[in-house]
């Protein structure tokens, strides 16, 4: 295992890829089932995929990559969405954006340092009306301003 990464249930992901290696186009329910199970795909879990499925590890890890809904480290303890959709866009969400990066010290897909906040993006949680929108750990929040963020931010950070 790589020193860098937390320790992960080898066990855990070998028994989902025996269980899903022999359905049609494996890698991405084994993928899911990996991310369902222990919040993140790791790293060195590529080459159990690959040896099992007879692909290489470039194929593996490419399609990690391509699909911006895998994690490749660990889930913070809160995940908050901002919605990038068009409608969000146009009432602020691009500043929103900026302002939750500058805050929280990460982009998306990251993970805050003290582990509480994991920054994704969305595109439109149906919440036009209210843009811009948010969503915090399946909470959807509308009419989001900087001032509102830094408050939700500061709760999150309390909360265990």
């Amino acid at each position: 295992m790589n020193s860098t990464q937390p320790a992960w249930d080898r066990d855990t992901v070998l028994g989902i890829i025996d269980a899903l290696k022999h359905k049609p186009g494996a890698l991405m329910p084994i993928l899911h089932g990996i991310q369902d199970s222990i919040g993140y795909v790791p790293p060195d879990s590529v080459p159990l995929m690959a040896e099992a499925l007879n692909l290489s590890r470039a194929e593996v890890h490419g399609t990690i990559t391509f699909y911006h809904h895998f994690r490749t480290t660990p889930p913070g303890r809160h995940k908050l969405e901002i919605c990038r959709a068009e409608a969000c866009q146009a009432m602020g969400a691009n500043r929103l954006v900026a302002h939750a990066r500058k805050t929280l010290g990460v982009d998306f897909h990251e993970t805050t340092a003290d582990g509480a906040i994991s920054l994704e993006a969305v595109y439109c949680l149906g919440n036009c009306a209210c843009s811009p929108a948010v969503m915090v750990d399946g909470e959807l929040l509308g009419s989001v301003s900087q001032e509102s963020f830094d408050e939700l931010v500061g709760t999150l950070r309390s909360q265990p």
